[in-house]
């Protein structure tokens, strides 16, 4: 098991923009995809976007399209970079590891403990 961390949450203004980082124990394998979901109380955990290690391809929910950019930092690291947040974004972010080009959140088998992000004027 690779725990995952996640950083970089916090409160901003609508218009803000805020990067969240997610870091691995371990190298990240070529094999997996990296992705990020969000949740917030009473609702079902969200697909924000996705990236796949070997290729970098990406992918991204209609919600944060044009607004976020999920990049490779380093061997251990990926980002999501959010921009024109709004109220709407709010909610807890969690990055995850699988290995399955996916949306849905049961196919990722390794999740960390959440960033919180919190737009709000």
């Amino acid at each position: 098991q690779v725990p995952l961390v996640e950083s970089g949450g916090g409160m901003v203004q609508p218009g803000g923009s805020l990067r969240l980082s997610c870091t691995a124990s371990g190298r990240i394998y070529s094999s997996a995809i990296m992705a990020w979901f969000r949740q917030v109380p009473g609702k079902e955990r969200e697909f924000v976007a996705r990236l796949r290690w070997s290729t970098g391809a990406t992918a991204y929910s209609d919600s944060v399209k044009g607004r976020s950019t999920i990049s490779k930092d380093n061997y251990n690291t990926v980002s999501l970079q959010m921009n024109s947040l709004k109220p709407e974004d709010t909610a807890l972010y969690y990055c995850a590891r699988g290995s399955d080009w996916s949306s849905i959140s049961s196919d990722y088998r390794f999740w960390g403990q959440g960033t919180q992000v919190t737009v709000s004027s």
